[in-house]
């Protein structure tokens, strides 16, 4: 429903997206409007072009476009099996932006990770692992900051108790762990199917907080993300986070990015807003299982502007910007159907990530194999816009 897609207070919110147009045969930027979805891609080709501006969410309010649709009417198109061409379909609300993710910047998906090291990916072997764990840190690690004297000392304990791993290294280490967690133009948006990946048997939802990062380091706004993960892939190997993380459809955002509008503190929407969002996770299983999970921002271990500077700097640079996934604090443990197996998707899977300021992302679980396709690239992009004498 459009009513819970948007934010609460969609009224005062600076919000773009992206449609697919049949008639246009491309993308479309777009300016969420109270009376509708308005094509505003003739003075912003692309969200990136609205992201190195000034004043993006000032910008995006003055913009003239042409009014397309309702949001209703859009979100009904959008799943692949209900598609119209006469209507436009949501895509992901960014193009040309490089995505990355943040892992391990949460106490507990920090210890959920040296698990998945420690058990080598089988599930079954996780509840001992993680009893252990918890054993011998003890303690509330949520104020240690990483790279501080404190996290360096709980680092001399557990390589003393044979305990240290590559994900306490980045959890408590100075460096953050920044991947790419997928290629321009391949995430997917809200209302669309959501991959895993076929051989995986143990996996699950990252609801996160997304950022939209220009080029030269500016945070100008921010959406909502599921990083969708292989918990036993990536815990085979550390060296296998590609396959774990980089699959078909493997990265949902959306369902709108809300531009930063006022200063930190003041009115409006800013990062003092995604410093204290909480995010809610909900999964509603085809067999009727059901699970909700919340992860709050204010736990995280490493500010925001801490990870974009360790993003984008004179070491690197993305001239088209980036978007950028905070991490998540949620990593269920829950037995969906043995006990001790603990949490793994199912195909079908309805999985709804929401912020009472972002709105609400919600993704079909599906093999990654069995997803829409991704097929529009970069070249495709570029060769539509010129032809629409849009470049």
């Amino acid at each position: 429903m459009a009513e819970t897609t948007l934010p609460v207070d969609a009224a005062d919110a600076a919000l773009v997206g992206r449609v697919w147009r049949a008639d246009v045969g491309g993308p479309a930027v777009v300016a969420v409007r109270p009376d509708g979805l308005y094509d505003v891609t003739s003075a912003f080709p692309t969200v990136r072009d609205l992201a190195e501006t000034d004043d993006p969410a000032a910008r995006l309010r003055a913009a003239p476009g042409e009014r397309i649709a309702d949001l209703a009417a859009v979100l009904a198109a959008t799943p692949a099996e209900h598609r119209d061409p006469a209507v436009p379909h949501l895509l992901a609300p960014v193009d040309l932006q490089v995505v990355k993710a943040a892992g391990v910047t949460f106490v507990t998906s920090m210890l959920e990770r040296v698990i998945e090291e420690r058990v080598r990916g089988d599930a079954g072997a996780a509840a001992q692992a993680r009893a252990e764990i918890h054993q011998l840190v003890g303690g509330d690690l949520r104020a240690l900051r990483p790279g501080s004297e404190q996290a360096a000392a709980l680092r001399e304990v557990l390589v003393a108790e044979g305990r240290w791993s590559q994900y306490l290294e980045v959890g408590l280490g100075p460096d953050a762990e920044i991947f790419t967690k997928a290629p321009v133009l391949a995430a997917v948006g809200t209302a669309t199917d959501a991959g895993v990946h076929r051989s995986s048997t143990w996996n699950n939802p990252e609801p996160e907080v997304a950022l939209l990062v220009s080029a030269d380091g500016r945070i100008v706004g921010a959406t909502l993300g599921n990083d969708v993960n292989l918990r036993d892939v990536e815990g085979r190997s550390a060296l296998l986070l590609p396959k774990a993380k980089d699959n078909n459809a493997s990265a949902a955002l959306g369902p709108f990015v809300r531009l930063f509008d006022g200063a930190d503190g003041g009115g409006g929407f800013g990062l003092d807003d995604v410093r204290s969002a909480t995010v809610a996770l909900t999964v509603d299983g085809p067999e009727g299982f059901h699970l909700d999970g919340t992860s709050s921002m204010s736990e995280i271990s490493r500010d925001p502007t801490d990870l974009v500077a360790q993003l984008v700097g004179p070491h690197h640079r993305y001239p088209d910007g980036a978007v950028l996934y905070l991490g998540t604090m949620f990593a269920p443990t829950a037995d969906r159907h043995a006990p001790g197996q603990g949490f793994t998707h199912e195909s079908g899977d309805l999985v709804t990530v929401s912020s009472p300021r972002l709105g609400t992302l919600t993704n079909r679980i599906r093999p990654s194999d069995e997803c829409e396709p991704w097929t529009f690239g970069v070249a495709d992009l570029m060769r539509n816009l010129a032809a629409r004498k849009l470049l």
